[in-house]
């Protein structure tokens, strides 16, 4: 079983707009193009807390080994949670630009 992480909305400009929400946790974030990489394993996005501006997280576009498509691969870290690990995936419904982070149990 998945366990969404974040809610996101996909905006035209690429970035993403949404909640990061785990029992301790409940953040507005925004999920930021990279535009400016300054070496090729650099993050291809940036996730703020817009409540404080700090980056809580990095993104990477990933080629997922199931089936094959280009997914975003996200570290998120708090101190309150540590690091915590994720993929990007359409939210239920259908709706394109929905998005959720679902969360990378270790085990």
């Amino acid at each position: 079983m998945a366990t969404t992480i974040a809610n996101l909305t996909a905006k035209a400009d690429g970035s993403m707009e949404g909640v990061f929400a785990t029992l301790r946790v409940n953040a507005p974030i925004t999920v930021l193009p990279n535009a400016n990489k300054s070496r090729e394993d650099a993050p291809d996005f940036r996730v703020l807390n817009k409540r404080t501006g700090f980056e809580i997280g990095a993104g990477w576009f990933r080629t997922s080994q199931r089936s094959g498509k280009e997914t975003v691969s996200f570290k998120l870290e708090a101190p309150e949670i540590g690091v915590v690990f994720g993929n990007l995936a359409p939210a239920p419904g259908g709706d394109e630009t929905k998005k959720v982070i679902l969360w990378n149990n270790p085990e």
